[in-house]
């Protein structure tokens, strides 16, 4: 248990909330280099989810006015989160950064952080066997960029009982702020690495080796059907996506073992990806 150290703050400005403030999203992955980093928890309800997945607590910067009421209990698991991935300091003592209401909103809007912003150490990524050793059916993130899209990727797997989540390294790293924000938190409920070999081609011949068939969702005319009759996933499967507007690598798609897409009316020729990957995991998940 970490003693909570209650730092009254006045303004953005001071260095100790460089942090939340100032760093950008790389500064903050690098930050402990050669170490994993940092990222930012926005709101009570994500840092728990966090917080239940093990992640240690480095600082906290929340609205004065719920110090000593609503953000008791997570203070509490904060305290109680702490362990050797830190330094002798950051095991000893949680700093607190108490601001007001003003403070806090120049950030980036009240709404948004919920008044409660929490500095957390990342892991160490797991390895592609770890992720999916058990699992039946899994996504597959293929250059996909936008933060946005990759939060509502991973909220829409959690919810529809996808059993882990994959990346190729130029994807939008899972936990940046805007994408942790839009997933709810729930990409500390699912499981989920980076590829760690070329893809496709060491890729996806890894996947079969581990027993999934490869399944593409692409705009091609010899496509099967998402939901037609007779189509199934039997089995373990791997559900492929790929980047905004571009879709799928062609190489990727050539490779897959199986080619399908969503039947839309006509004139509309594409969902964007998050909206994409809701309807393919229900029926995915059949």
């Amino acid at each position: 248990m970490r003693q909570i150290d209650i730092v009254r703050v006045t303004d953005l400005a001071e260095p100790e909330l460089d942090v939340f403030a100032r760093l950008r999203e790389p500064q903050l992955y690098h930050y402990y280099e050669p170490a994993p980093g940092l990222f930012l928890a926005e709101g009570e309800r994500v840092a728990m989810r966090a917080l239940d997945a093990g992640f240690m607590p480095v600082s906290v910067l929340a609205d004065e006015r719920g110090i000593d009421g609503r953000f008791g209990e997570v203070l509490s698991r904060c305290a109680e989160n702490g362990g050797g991935a830190g330094t002798d300091a950051e095991e000893c003592t949680l700093p607190v950064y108490a601001a007001s209401f003003a403070v806090i909103k120049e950030l980036t809007g009240y709404s948004l952080t919920g008044g409660f912003l929490c500095a957390m150490r990342r892991k160490s990524l797991p390895s592609l066997e770890e992720v999916c050793g058990n699992a039946k059916r899994i996504a597959v993130l293929e250059r996909v960029t936008n933060p946005t899209n990759v939060g509502a990727i991973i909220r829409s797997a959690a919810a529809l009982s996808v059993d882990a989540v994959l990346l190729t390294n130029d994807s939008c790293d899972p936990l940046c702020r805007r994408a942790i924000r839009v997933s709810m938190g729930t990409i500390f409920q699912i499981p989920w690495t980076v590829i760690p070999c070329d893809w496709p081609d060491a890729g996806l011949s890894l996947l079969r080796e581990m027993g999934f068939r490869t399944v593409a969702l692409a705009l091609r005319e010899d496509a099967h059907l998402l939901g037609e009759p007779g189509l199934t996933f039997g089995g373990k499967a791997a559900l492929l996506f790929g980047a905004e507007g571009d879709g799928l690598m062609p190489e990727t798609v050539a490779e897959s073992d199986l080619v399908v897409k969503i039947p839309m009316r006509p004139g509309v020729d594409s969902l964007n990806v998050a909206a994409a990957s809701a309807v393919a995991f229900w029926e995915f998940m059949k």
